[in-house]
């Protein structure tokens, strides 16, 4: 029963992991605009701005699995260790605006 659970977790991070990483890098394009430099650099951090942030909700989509099966199995250390990942994810997905945030303070 726990070897199934856990090949569900898995095929369900994967294909998880592959809709996030094309929506991320679909959407996402660093272009030049106009040829000024500024705009350039822009589009450069937006791009890996919206990389980083896509890593993060696989992080914290792993966490949310880890969390659950910490709970189905009563583990404590593995669900410290969901919460842990799950509370990493959120500060990976959300670092451009905790940033932003930290730099208008």
């Amino acid at each position: 029963m726990k070897k199934s659970t856990t090949k569900r977790a898995k095929i369900f991070m994967s294909v998880w992991s592959v809709i996030i990483l094309c929506v991320a890098f679909l959407t996402t394009s660093a272009f030049a605009a106009d040829g000024d430099p500024i705009a350039v650099v822009n589009n450069l951090s937006d791009f890996i701005f919206s990389a980083i942030k896509a890593i993060g909700v696989i992080i914290l989509g792993w966490g949310i699995v880890q969390v659950g099966m910490s709970i189905q199995s009563h583990d404590a250390s593995q669900r410290s260790q969901g919460f842990l990942c799950l509370f990493g994810g959120l500060v990976i997905a959300f670092a451009k605006e905790i940033l932003a945030a930290i730099g208008a303070v």
